[in-house]
């Protein structure tokens, strides 16, 4: 080899040759699948212990490399994209988000700030437009992309920070902020009040109601009390579908509280939002259009691959004034129409997401996409139909979206050893979690390949396992 070439990248024929090749296999996967077991059957440390050491110090292979890749990885992979996987969310890829993913690594580009990327900096304004309007929001919604629904509420927090208390940007957090949340909302809120110097004592987990909803007259009780303290209230997260149940808060009551006492308004509806797709569904979004700041995953229920998070404020001007930090090697001339999104986040890197979203957007339409998910209320309807008509299970919350939480009606032992089965049977994937005392599984559909057949059979499992 010449000291003058160094070395270089895979030659384009090599490329073309094995890029048919993964697409071909990403195209099989797809078509069927279910033809995988769903968990892998493996004891933590298996794939440690299957693969080298040390890295190697001379290339491999890409034949190797991809027969590890279905030999070794996907067989210890817990299949998110599989039509029976019931856990967490159930979330999906498709197939157009796919061939985007694959564009974006192939210009790899930073969007930081306009000029390091127009093309990603306006297309997110663009997409975001766009998802605005399917979702009903009100125009002076700002919107960008995020990571995760973790990072878009650690955002609204610190604006929310920000607008309570400015100079926080130069001293840090003022002691005695106050923030309120639902005992029902996610771990992200107390983690974002964690990062922020807010402190776990300084946040409310206000009671829900027997429907696991956030009880308004508690928020407002538990305000007075902290400014009877002469502690400062600042912020109050509730949420559209919560994890555990997908409880709706009532977001128009607590709204008239954060108007009444001066508090900003963030609204996780990560998962539940997307049902504001649909016209006879969109009330689940009412009072939305109140809040500062709101966030929804195109991840969880818009069939775009993980990573993307749409978060939206009314006030972006505080964002901004809390997080703008400019170096000289990033200064750029100043153009009205030019946004630069680093600005407005604490990372500088950002992944040209949108591309992903408006892929998907484009091919399939907001009709088909609707579709879908009103697919998945009918199946989550139909299952907890059959859970309520066995004597042996019951129901454990309403069912306003696409998360069915039932158990046996016997111990918490029986329903750990029910889940246990489930799982280690690898044709079924569950979630679980405990409310109002009792251990109760969790069945979420959301998969854009969940159909009839995969409800009946993984119910059939079920009562066969008990």
């Amino acid at each position: 080899m010449s000291l003058n070439l160094p070395p270089g990248d895979m030659p384009a024929e090599e490329f073309r040759r094995f890029g048919h090749e993964v697409v071909d296999w990403i195209a099989d996967y797809l078509t069927d699948p279910g033809q995988m077991r769903v968990f892998p059957p493996f004891s933590p440390g298996h794939l440690v212990d299957a693969l080298p050491a040390s890295g190697p110090g001379e290339g491999e292979p890409m034949e190797r490399i991809l027969a590890d890749f279905r030999d070794l990885i996907v067989p210890h992979c817990t299949l998110w994209n599989h039509p029976r996987f019931f856990s967490y969310f159930s979330v999906s890829s498709s197939g157009p988000g796919i061939l985007a993913e694959a564009l974006i690594a192939t210009l790899n580009m930073n969007g930081m700030l306009w000029r390091s990327s127009p093309a990603a900096t306006e297309l997110e304004q663009v997409t975001l437009g766009w998802l605005r309007e399917w979702l009903g929001l009100p125009e002076r919604f700002f919107g960008m992309i995020h990571d995760t629904a973790s990072t878009s509420t650690f955002h609204a927090i610190l604006a929310a920070r920000a607008m309570a208390e400015p100079e926080s940007r130069e001293r840090g957090s003022a002691p005695g902020l106050v923030l309120y949340t639902s005992e029902q909302a996610h771990s992200s809120v107390e983690k974002g009040a964690l990062a922020l110097g807010i402190g776990r004592q300084n946040v409310r987990r206000i009671p829900c109601d027997a429907a696991f909803q956030m009880r308004p007259e508690a928020l407002g009780e538990a305000i007075g009390s902290d400014r009877a303290a002469a502690l400062r209230p600042f912020c109050v997260v509730a949420t559209v579908g919560t994890t555990a149940t997908t409880a709706i808060d009532p977001v128009p009551a607590i709204a008239d509280i954060c108007e009444r006492e001066g508090l900003w308004l963030h609204v996780d509806a990560a998962y539940g939002g997307h049902l504001g797709l649909l016209p006879e569904r969109r009330h689940v979004l009412a009072g939305c259009d109140r809040a500062q700041s709101f966030v929804v995953n195109p991840h969880k229920w818009l069939f775009t691959p993980i990573d993307l998070s749409a978060f939206y404020t009314t006030r972006p001007d505080v964002l901004r004034g809390a997080l703008s930090l400019v170096p000289e090697y990033l200064r750029s001339a100043d153009d009205p129409r030019a946004i630069n999104f680093m600005d407005y986040g604490v990372p500088l890197g950002r992944r040209f997401r949108s591309l992903k979203l408006w892929f998907v957007m484009r091919y399939f339409g907001r009709n088909h996409i609707a579709a879908i998910i009103r697919h998945h209320l009918e199946l989550a309807r139909y299952f907890a139909d059959q859970v309520a008509a066995d004597d042996r299970f019951e129901l454990c919350a309403p069912v306003p979206m696409s998360l069915v939480c039932f158990r046996l009606r016997d111990s918490d032992e029986a329903n750990r050893r029910l889940f246990d089965r489930l799982n280690a049977s690898g044709e079924g994937f569950f979630s679980h979690n405990v409310l109002e005392g009792r251990f109760v599984l969790r069945f979420a559909l959301g998969n854009i390949h969940q159909r009839r057949p995969d409800v009946d059979a993984v119910w059939k499992l079920i009562r066969t396992l008990i």
